[in-house]
C-alpha cells in the first residue's frame, strides 16, 4: 500500500495497539486510534509524536456507534480507510466454574462483539471505496494450545469467535478484494500483564522468553500488506508448547 494509506487501530492507547500504530507510522500511514479512555488516547497521540498523521476516537468498542465514529474520523481527516487492526479486547484467567454470566458477557462484548461491529463499519466503507482493503484481528495462541495452569475459558471462547469470524470473512469478502487475517500472540510483555512477573512464563515457549509488543506489531504489519494472504492465523509465540504450565 502507498504512503497515503490509512489504518484504524482499536485498542490503540497502549500495548499491542500502540506498538502497531508506531509500526504503521514508520511506513507513512495515517493512523486513527480507538480506545475507551480519552486521556490515555491523547497521551498515546502525544507519545507517537506524529502530528497531523494521528487522530483519536474515544468510545466503548462494544457499542454499535463506536466503529461508525472511527470510520467517520478516518474519512473526514484522511479521506478513507484501507486497513483495520482489531486490537481492542480483554483477557484474564479464571476457573471455568467460577466465571459469572456477567463476566462472560464482558469478554464476549469486548472481544467478539466489538471486533464484529467495528469490522462491519469499516468493511462498509471499504466496499463503497471499491479498492479493497485489509483487516487484521488479534487472537491468541491459547486457542490452539491450552495450558492447565492458566484456565481462561471465557476469554478463549470470545477469541475463538474472532478466529471463526476471520475465516468466514476471508471467504465472504474476497470478491471485494478485502483480506482478513489474524495474529495469534503467545505471552507478550504488555500492560495487560503489569500485575505479574511476565518473564515467569518464558518456559512456555521453546525460545524460552516472552514476546515484545513490537514483534507482534511486525506480524500485524506483514498481514496488513501481504497481498496474497487471507484467512490465515499467524502464530507469533516463540514456539509455544503445552508440556509446561
Amino acid at each position: 500500500m502507498s504512503s497515503f494509506s490509512t489504518v484504524i487501530i482499536t485498542g490503540g492507547s497502549s500495548g499491542l495497539g500502540l506498538a502497531a500504530a508506531r509500526r504503521f507510522l514508520t511506513d507513512g500511514y495515517r493512523v486513527v486510534l480507538g480506545g475507551r479512555d480519552d486521556a490515555r488516547l491523547k497521551q498515546a497521540e502525544y507519545d507517537l509524536s506524529a502530528g497531523d498523521l494521528v487522530a483519536t476516537v474515544a468510545g466503548d468498542i462494544g457499542a454499535a456507534d463506536t466503529g461508525e465514529r472511527l470510520v467517520r474520523t478516518a474519512v473526514d481527516r484522511f479521506g478513507g480507510v484501507d486497513v483495520l487492526v482489531n486490537s481492542a479486547g480483554t483477557f484474564a484467567a479464571k476457573p471455568f466454574l467460577d466465571v459469572t454470566a456477567e463476566e462472560l458477557d464482558g469478554f464476549l462484548a469486548g472481544n467478539l462483539r466489538g471486533t464484529y461491529l467495528a469490522t462491519q463499519a469499516v468493511v462498509r466503507r471499504m466496499v463503497a471505496q471499491g479498492h479493497g482493503g485489509s483487516v487484521v484481528n488479534i487472537g491468541t495462541v491459547l486457542n490452539d494450545h491450552a495450558v492447565t495452569g492458566f484456565p481462561a475459558s471465557a476469554a478463549l471462547v470470545s477469541k475463538g469467535g474472532v478466529r471463526a469470524l476471520t475465516v468466514a470473512l476471508a471467504a465472504e469478502l474476497a470478491p471485494h478484494s478485502i483480506r482478513v487475517n489474524e495474529v495469534a500472540p503467545g505471552v507478550v510483555r504488555t500492560p495487560l500483564h503489569s500485575a505479574v512477573d511476565v518473564d515467569a512464563f518464558a518456559g512456555l515457549a521453546v525460545l524460552n522468553r516472552v514476546g515484545e509488543a513490537d514483534e507482534i506489531a511486525e506480524a500485524v504489519h506483514y498481514l496488513a500488506t501481504a497481498q496474497f494472504v487471507t484467512g490465515h492465523t499467524l502464530a507469533v509465540d516463540g514456539g509455544f508448547v503445552t508440556v509446561r504450565s
